[in-house]
């Protein structure tokens, strides 16, 4: 074997999602080996809190394995589920850049890797590069989008109209085509479904049930659920 063969080291975690990621992918490499040596990679169990309310506005984190949900406690003691983020994804960002978001608790819902950077370092290399500030310009609006369909879910007065949503939201977000439909790669409780949709969780047993016997929907094994064509039809737009 020749001794003049030179092998590239593997990619640490953040580079791999920094294809996936718009603000990164505009910086050089050296700006991207600088960030590299300063987020902090930790690693967490399903169920365990990642971040609490109070450490939100300090850190935009990066999440390279698992997934994760944001989550935000009622006066009344329930629990809302703002959004989901997968492999690739970050979060963090509205407290980040002003501190006065309304915060949330950040839990994982499966195993998960998650990269930290802190709130010094964000305004440092990524706010002051003129490039990467028009893409999280353009990511804000993203977010925004995002914040006015989770609006429209909660503005139906009808239950089973926002559990109908919800689903077609995930589905947008982690489903997978096949011929039968769109089967949602992520596991969900009847819980993490009524705290998406702001309704019972029995409440959800019950549509769910009806969506089952209609041929909308099916439960397929490890809570997956395979979305139907008669399902999608019957979303308001």
């Amino acid at each position: 074997m020749s001794d003049n063969i030179k092998y590239k080291p593997d990619k640490s975690p953040f580079e791999l999602i920094v294809p996936k990621i718009p603000f990164l992918t505009c910086l050089s490499e050296t700006e991207i080996s600088t960030l590299k040596n300063l987020v902090v990679e930790k690693h967490f169990k399903k169920n365990q809190v990642i971040l609490y309310e109070e450490d939100t506005p300090n850190y935009l984190y990066f999440v390279y394995s698992g997934k994760v949900k944001a989550i935000q406690l009622s006066a009344d003691g329930h629990e809302r589920i703002l959004a989901i983020r997968k492999k690739g994804d970050f979060f963090g960002e509205m407290a980040i850049l002003d501190g006065m978001t309304a915060p949330a608790t950040v839990v994982a819902i499966e195993d998960a890797t998650v990269g930290f950077i802190s709130k010094r370092d964000f305004e440092t290399h990524l706010l002051q590069n003129s490039k990467a500030l028009r893409e999280i310009i353009a990511m804000l609006c993203v977010r925004l989008r995002e914040a006015w369909s989770m609006i429209k879910v909660l503005s139906f007065e009808d239950a089973e109209q926002r559990i109908r949503v919800v689903l077609k939201n995930i589905g947008d977000q982690f489903g997978v085509k096949d011929q039968r439909g769109i089967i949602l790669n992520l596991k969900l409780t009847h819980k993490d479904i009524a705290e998406h949709a702001n309704t019972a969780r029995e409440t959800v047993t019950r549509s769910l049930s009806r969506f089952v016997q209609s041929g909308e929907i099916e439960m397929l094994e490890g809570k997956y659920i395979l979305l139907k064509p008669a399902f999608l039809k019957k979303i308001e737009i």
